[in-house]
């Protein structure tokens, strides 16, 4: 579109492509509601008013919202594509999201991170990016790359590249580490900005990390760790995902005076909370519930991402702007009854039109590097107690309990009496490393076992089982699908969903990959599992940043000393 036909339509001179007349618009600049019309030409808004226009379209009196922002999400925790996930959310109103490829890249490297920006190419959505900073998230597990700040560098050139991601390592960031503070200097020059990701840092530590250029945090969960934050000059996301929920608690910290700082996120949400709840408007409706008023709660899903990460043509119905509208009926419950995103209408009352495009990615380089026949998980015993990770549902912090062990001829096995369950990684990047091998309470299976290729931060395979054998099997079927979930129960495959993209997403509807995800859940309970969801809880077992006891390829991990500690002897942590 040249300037000189958009001047003139928005001038009145040269009739709009649309009119979208008699809407509520919300004025997401100055906190008003205002009865009026929307001028679209092409895929802007060229004015408001009473325009000519090739079409007009009367919205009776319906609420026009700017589209809303994802200010930090994973798109991979959909378990769907960009094009998948893009299906999943603009329904819901969700036309843009700043998206951190954190899990792909710690598969795949660069590649991972072309690979998302290569298949987000041409979607009815935007989709911005912020590169992974922490690839892997630690020296105690084995990733498919390593990203520093010399990779990370060219990335920067791409359009849709506009920050860098969460700042994991504070205590690298605290303690001046060359390669960290290289990626924050890098992000800074190039105008771009530095996310954070500091649960619980306060105080002199708080000071540090802020005053190296980190303008955003998502990991508060409490208002007066929010209200800090903010005193000291951070951007606060407030993060409601299916793992994390810290809304009811932050919105005491929301106020006039902290509102504009402000915003909305997801982080990680799963095909269930997506599909039965919905997405960013899901939690602008739990908001006004909630008691935060309703253009505030807008506000902060649309102008206040887009201000924080300079996205010039998005966030407000105005003048220039990217036609990105949401009508709705209700100020006090906005359920998205038509969507727009770039001027033309992709969504009404909750589907897709049959009409829109969503471009499909190929599939991902190999990322199954294991071969089934060398994999040994026998655990010769020793004296002595185990150290035995005791997990909770609902928690991804673990315990340690000192057990027993149960032996069968020489070896230290299950035993699902007492709930004390063999737990393994397998390194699947090279298939050069080794598997780390523990025991682990909670889950409660009688027989068989669980497998899944996703496995946070490395994504490595990991299986939590009653039986070696039934262990073997669900890790060769993820083997055989290129990555994915599965069941195993007397040698035979239960269920399983696969998930070819990396081991981490599927090119199927987000609605398929929930009937493949019932399928592997109604198949845990069935051999014991006693949680809603086990094989989310069992992903975030080799998370070795989260205390207590943790597991990864290498071994057990003492969180709290940061090392690998042996599975025999003397309690740690």
């Amino acid at each position: 579109m040249s300037l000189e036909k958009f001047i003139k339509v928005a001038l009145g001179d040269s009739p709009a492509d649309l009119l979208l007349k008699n809407c509520m618009i919300i004025n997401t600049f100055s906190s008003e509601v205002l009865k009026g019309s929307i001028a679209i030409c092409e895929d802007r808004i060229a004015g408001l008013g009473e325009y000519e226009a090739l079409e007009v379209i009367d919205m009776k009196g319906m609420f026009a919202a700017p589209g809303f922002i994802d200010a930090h999400v994973h798109i991979e925790s959909s378990m769907a594509g960009p094009a998948g996930f893009a299906k999943a959310v603009l329904p819901h109103g969700t036309t843009a999201v700043v998206a951190d490829p954190h899990e792909i890249a710690n598969v795949l490297g660069s590649k991972g991170i072309n690979y998302m920006l290569d298949s987000s190419e041409g979607q009815p959505m935007s989709f911005y990016f912020a590169l992974p900073s922490c690839v892997p998230a630690t020296h105690m597990e084995t990733s498919g790359a390593v990203l520093d700040a010399e990779d990370l560098r060219n990335f920067y050139r791409h359009p849709r590249v506009i920050a860098l991601a969460e700042v994991m390592n504070y205590p690298g960031v605290i303690n001046c580490s060359v390669d960290i503070l290289d990626k924050i200097s890098d992000a800074i020059a190039l105008g771009k900005k530095v996310d954070g990701h500091a649960p619980l840092l306060a105080g002199k530590r708080l000071c540090s990390y802020v005053s190296a250029g980190i303008g955003s945090d998502h990991e508060c969960s409490m208002a007066d760790e929010a209200m800090e934050k903010i005193r000291m000059g951070m951007h606060i996301m407030i993060r409601e995902g299916t793992c994390a929920r810290n809304l009811q608690e932050l919105l005491k910290a929301v106020n006039p005076g902290t509102s504009r700082r402000m915003m909305w996120c997801t982080d990680d949400r799963h095909p269930h909370d997506l599909l039965d709840d919905g997405h960013i408007d899901a939690i602008i409706r739990k908001a006004i519930k909630n008691g935060l008023d309703p253009v505030t709660a807008i506000q902060m899903a649309t102008l206040n991402p887009a201000e924080y990460f300079g996205l010039r043509t998005h966030g407000a119905i105005a003048p220039g702007m990217r036609a990105d509208i949401v009508f709705f009926k209700d100020l006090m419950e906005p359920v998205p009854e038509i969507v727009y995103s770039g001027g033309k209408k992709v969504a009404e009352k909750g589907a897709m039109l049959e009409s829109v495009v969503f471009p499909e990615a190929s599939n991902t380089p190999p990322s199954m590097n294991v071969k089934i026949e060398n994999l040994d998980l026998k655990v010769k015993a020793e004296p002595g107690k185990i150290k035995v990770i005791t997990s909770e549902v609902d928690q991804l912090i673990t315990g340690i309990e000192m057990a027993e062990p149960l032996v069968r001829e020489g070896l230290v096995v299950s035993d699902p009496e007492r709930d004390i369950l063999k737990i393994a990684v397998v390194e699947r990047h090279s298939g050069k490393a080794g598997t780390g091998i523990g025991f682990i309470k909670g889950f409660g299976l009688k027989n068989g076992a669980m497998a899944s290729s996703v496995c946070h931060d490395s994504h490595n395979l990991i299986s939590i089982g009653t039986s070696d054998e039934d262990m073997k099997a669900a890790i060769a079927e993820i083997i055989r699908m290129g990555g994915g979930l599965a069941v195993a129960c007397n040698g035979e495959i239960a269920a399983s969903l696969p998930l070819e993209m990396a081991g981490l997403m599927s090119f199927e509807s987000v609605e398929d990959i929930r009937t493949g995800l019932d399928a592997v859940l109604v198949a845990a309970k069935t051999i014991g599992a006693v949680m809603k969801d086990p094989f989310m809880t069992m992903s975030f077992m080799a998370l070795p940043v989260i205390p207590e006891l943790k597991i990864t390829d290498k071994g057990l991990v003492d969180v709290n000393s940061f090392s690998i500690v042996s599975l025999f002897g003397p309690q740690c942590c």
